[in-house]
């Protein structure tokens, strides 16, 4: 396993142009680029991050998924294709970056009966999530669907009904949202499985404050050992938000928290 860190993490401290050297000069040695509105959705600046990246690896990538993410499941053409217009840009911008997949949230749930998944229509998902996983391929990038509270995979069964027509999609488990769900994270990963590219990692303290990695009470040790028996052997990345830590020095101490963790368990 490989340790790495969101450029979310830092959003609103430094952009992502500044973010990437940030995290090279602390020894970084894998991200995950979260680019963050129209303006980085872009060809040219997948290139202004390659040129600034130094020697950290693009695991993944992913943007502000509201922004046109839920507009590509809709059946009016015209939103549809721009929609699709705008996740080209992304494509574009991660295969300059060299990343290997894309973070996908979907459409997303506002009202109570999306949330509940009473009006799910599987069919309907699945010749959606099969377009779009075809349109990523073609540009190399892999879809990756992450459980997140508020969009598609918001429940346990979400992942197996799209996975039943897109074998090969990406799972991405992210602990902090298995939270807020009030889901253990342990189902969703038995759920994914094999399918998992990449783990979306944070602490928590007593009161529930999300914390970095190292900060708080969550058993990181007992997490390994569960993404050892699936057989995953990919990137844990650090996601938090910024004022979830006081100072930018505290990153690099999470990330060489996880990397003894992983050096004392023997999966480095």
């Amino acid at each position: 396993m490989i340790t790495g860190v969101s450029t979310a993490s830092l959003f609103n401290r430094k952009n992502n142009e500044d973010a990437l050297p940030f995290l090279d000069e602390i020894g970084v040695k894998t991200a995950e680029v979260f680019l963050t509105s129209f303006s980085e959705y872009s060809a040219e600046f997948g290139r202004l991050l390659a040129k600034r990246k130094g020697q950290v690896r693009v695991h993944s990538v992913h943007d502000l998924n509201t922004q046109f993410e839920p507009q590509l499941f809709v059946s009016n053409e015209r939103i549809k294709k721009d929609a699709f217009d705008w996740l080209a840009k992304v494509m574009e911008a991660g295969r300059e970056l060299g990343a290997y997949y894309y973070t996908f949230h979907g459409f997303a749930r506002i009202k109570r009966s999306a949330r509940s998944g009473v009006e799910d229509n599987f069919v309907s998902l699945c010749k959606s999530f099969q377009e779009i996983y075809e349109f990523c391929e073609n540009y190399g990038l892999k879809l990756c669907l992450e459980n997140v509270e508020w969009a598609t995979y918001n429940r346990l069964g979400v992942f197996n009904q799209i996975r039943s027509c897109v074998p090969n999609i990406g799972g991405v488990l992210d602990v902090k949202q298995a939270r807020i769900s009030g889901v253990d994270y342990r189902e969703y990963l038995t759920e994914m499985g094999a399918n998992l590219t990449h783990v979306h990692l944070s602490d928590v303290d007593e009161v529930g404050k999300i914390r970095l990695p190292g900060q708080g009470v969550f058993d990181f040790g007992e997490t390994i050992d569960r993404l050892k028996d699936v057989g995953f052997d990919g990137a844990l990345i650090i996601e938090v938000y910024k004022d979830d830590y006081s100072h930018l020095s505290e990153i690099k101490n999470s990330v060489d928290y996880l990397n003894e963790l992983l050096y004392k368990k023997n999966c480095q």
